[in-house]
């Protein structure tokens, strides 16, 4: 809406509402139009455009007057009307106050080039001063704390042009709430360009903003070149400035600029404080940048900083990644010794760094030295005693664990997943009896556990019972169950309930491995047929099952059969997509499919294609292949596969060679051909009549120096030269 306000007509005095715009171009906004109004306007307005009570106004007529009744108007659109009957009245002059109230209005309304107008008209109009300058100013602390960002622009930008130079700290506000908003860089910029204006001297804080707007901005390169000419604008990097830079350059993966920022930090001795260090050091630690953590590590306890257990946490897991066992436990003992509680985790990771290096005793002896009663802890160690095949040591971690009344769901899985794995069911489901006795509801981890079992022994129907129990309780099976349940159902020809459970785990979004999902494939193809493999096929996408170069090859020969022609590329284009090895057997599908359909130009590219990756078709197809190419006189489109072919193995036969020394010879690409007739006759292979005449008829009207032929072929006994030496002979 335009502010649309008369000149006043008082002595002395015409307030300039919005006519000046033209004349700031700083300010990206449009002029707010102006109406002459008539000598009737200074009536009171009409009841209907205001809540307020005109006579409350006219028989007091103050400045905080006005302000109440603008507080209390309740749309901005009636506030405009009382402001503009108000200043049609000859006693009346507005002031700072009454200046500030309706710009605020209007702001918080989103009266974004209204503003404009008010903040121009209150500098026209003499307010201006220390008063007006903390009057704008409180406006701009309010519309950002507001989150009117836009409106806060404007009046920063009209104070520039009231000559009220704003302060470096408020032009900071705007630039800190525009960049935790990660507005666009071209709004951080304008409040930059509006502060150079105002003579401002950018501060260390200011410089931080900048750089945190460009590298949101992907712009990492001017980023970097600002932060090197900071000290050219008089700052000095600070923490903030490197936690920035460090943390932006290590999430755009610029690793090599990030440890050229840290180690130019460590060489300046800035002084870090706690934020930087909770910022920085799980973040290098998460590029495995652990020489560099550590030195951040040692900085920040050697500032004496209070204990910060996330940190200490995060090194404590990272040092055990790294098999860094002592270093852990030398951290956690500090942390112990300054009265932190090292979480379940740095217990676990420690246990677990122990297991890993198969030093089970150690790990035992860790636990019961700190006395940790954390079961994930000790799960993990039952799961370490398992894997090393030390199956009385578990038992005996078990019982203690009892014992102490630590043990939980896991506790049990854990075993009875190891017992399963081992086919030792009966034992399993033992202590299957024993963990309901003892209070423990089994869950999709128990019962994926007896799944695996069941499949060691073959049971695969009992597995498939187990399974329907599962689905009832609408869980999910785990990998390997699921994995094992499947292949184990395909090799009993079972292919119902292969899908059933395929269907119900892809439905859950859960992907089969593509070892299985293979033999599922070549099942449901063998039983029902291309189609249903290719509804599974599609089912198989939806949960991200991969399908390995078999079961493509399963589907293609299927198609081929079918003649689905149609579809053929489309499955290419699938296996391309998801970077599956195209096998011998795939690519020979496809390419006698493109030799039926006539698709020459496919058909030569994924030959050469496979050939350049070091396979070779069927002879069968190679024959046909070469066979199709020279009826149409198109060998020269399949002839850098063949040179390779030639070179390097040995599965062309004596057919296939006089298809190709006849096909190149019609061509014109005669050398080819004579090179091939030689190959041939190293072999020890004869051309047939055809061939032999080829080559002789072609010769004998062209002048050839048959003894330098004769010379260039010397050394082989019964090459194509000496053929045509003989034939041919001098006139």
């Amino acid at each position: 809406m335009s502010v649309k306000l008369s000149a006043l007509v008082s002595v002395g005095r015409i307030p300039i509402w919005v006519s000046l715009a033209a004349r700031f171009s700083s300010i990206p906004c449009a002029a707010v139009g102006i109406e002459t109004h008539s000598e009737n306007d200074r009536g009171p307005p009409k009841a209907s455009d205001f809540e307020a009570n005109p006579k409350f106004l006219r028989n007091k007529l103050a400045p905080e007057s006005l302000i109440r009744v603008l507080d209390s108007t309740s749309d901005v659109e009636s506030a405009v009307k009382v402001f503009r009957w108000v200043s049609l009245q000859r006693a009346f002059r507005h002031t700072v106050g009454t200046y500030s109230t309706m710009i605020l209005k209007l702001g918080l309304a989103g009266k974004i080039q209204e503003i404009d107008g008010f903040c121009r008209s209150m500098i026209a109009d003499g307010c201006i001063g220390a008063e007006a300058e903390a009057a704008l100013a409180s406006l701009v602390d309010q519309f950002v704390k507001r989150g009117k960002l836009d409106e806060a622009m404007r009046v920063l930008a009209n104070m520039n042009l009231g000559d009220h130079r704003p302060s470096v700290d408020i032009f900071n506000v705007v630039l800190g709430a525009l960049v935790e908003e990660k507005r666009k860089l071209r709004d951080v910029m304008f409040v930059y360009k509006e502060m150079v204006k105002a003579g401002r001297v950018p501060t260390v804080e200011t410089l931080n903003y900048l750089l945190e707007a460009l590298l949101e901005a992907d712009l990492v390169d001017s980023a970097l070149d600002q932060y090197r000419r900071m000290d050219k604008k008089g700052c000095a990097p600070n923490s903030r400035t490197f936690e920035i830079l460090v943390r932006n350059l290590l999430s755009k993966n610029r690793v090599d600029e990030s440890c050229m920022v840290l180690r130019k930090m460590l060489e300046l001795g800035t002084e870090l404080d706690l934020g930087f260090y909770s910022c920085v050091i799980p973040l290098v630690l998460s590029e495995n940048m652990l020489e560099i953590a550590m030195c951040l590590f040692k900085k920040m306890k050697a500032s004496n900083f209070p204990p910060e257990p996330v940190i200490d946490n995060s090194v404590i897991h990272h040092l055990c990644n790294n098999f860094l066992v002592d270093e852990a436990k030398d951290i956690l003992e500090s942390m112990v010794d300054c009265g932190v509680a090292p979480s379940d985790d740095a217990f676990e990771d420690i246990v677990n760094a122990f297991c890993l290096l198969w030093q089970l005793d150690e790990a035992i002896e860790f636990l019961e030295d700190k006395q940790v009663s954390a079961t994930s802890a000790y799960n993990r160690l039952l799961e370490g005693c398992c894997s090393a095949g030390k199956v009385l040591l578990a038992k005996e971690l078990f019982e203690k664990m009892s014992h102490r009344n630590i043990v939980d769901c896991c506790t049990w899985n854990i075993l009875m997943r190891w017992l399963c794995e081992h086919s030792r069911l009966r034992e399993a489901l033992g202590f299957l009896g024993k963990m309901s006795v003892s209070g423990f509801i089994p869950n999709s981890l128990t019962l994926s556990a007896l799944v695996v079992g069941c499949c060691k022994l073959g049971k695969y129907d009992n597995a498939f019972e187990i399974f329907d129990h599962v689905c009832a309780k609408c869980w999910i099976l785990d990998s390997l169950s699921y994995s094992k349940l499947v292949e184990g159902l395909c090799e009993e020809r079972k292919t119902l309930e292969a899908a059933e459970v395929f269907n119900y785990m892809a439905e859950s979004g859960v992907p089969l491995e593509s070892c299985s999902f293979s033999k599922l494939i070549k099942v449901i193809y063998d039983t029902k047929g291309v189609d249903e493999a290719l509804k599974v096929r599609i089912l198989a996408l939806k949960c991200g099952t991969m399908c390995t170069s078999d079961a493509y090859t399963i589907i293609l020969h299927g198609l081929a059969r079918k003649g689905s022609a149609k579809y053929f590329l489309a499955m290419y284009s699938l296996m391309l997509v998801e970077g599956c090895i195209i096998g011998v057997e795939a690519y020979c599908i496809l390419i006698k499919t493109m030799i039926l359909q006539n698709r020459m130009k496919d058909a030569a590219s994924l030959f050469n294609l496979m050939v350049s990756e070091g396979s070779l078709p069927e002879t069968d197809v190679l024959s046909e292949l070469v066979s199709h190419f020279a009826n149409f006189s198109q060998l020269n489109m399949i002839s850098n596969g063949i040179d390779r072919v030639v070179s390097n193995h040995e599965i062309l036969d004596s057919d296939t060679y006089g298809l190709l020394i006849n096909g190149f010879w019609k061509e014109g690409n005669k050398s080819k051909a004579q090179r091939l007739l030689d190959l041939m006759l190293e072999k020890g292979w004869v051309p047939d009549a055809k061939t032999h005449g080829l080559v002789i008829g072609s010769k004998a009207g062209e002048e050839v120096d048959c003894r330098n032929l004769a010379s260039d072929y010397s050394t082989i006994r019964d090459c194509v030269s000496d053929i045509l030496s003989e034939s041919l002979g001098d006139d």
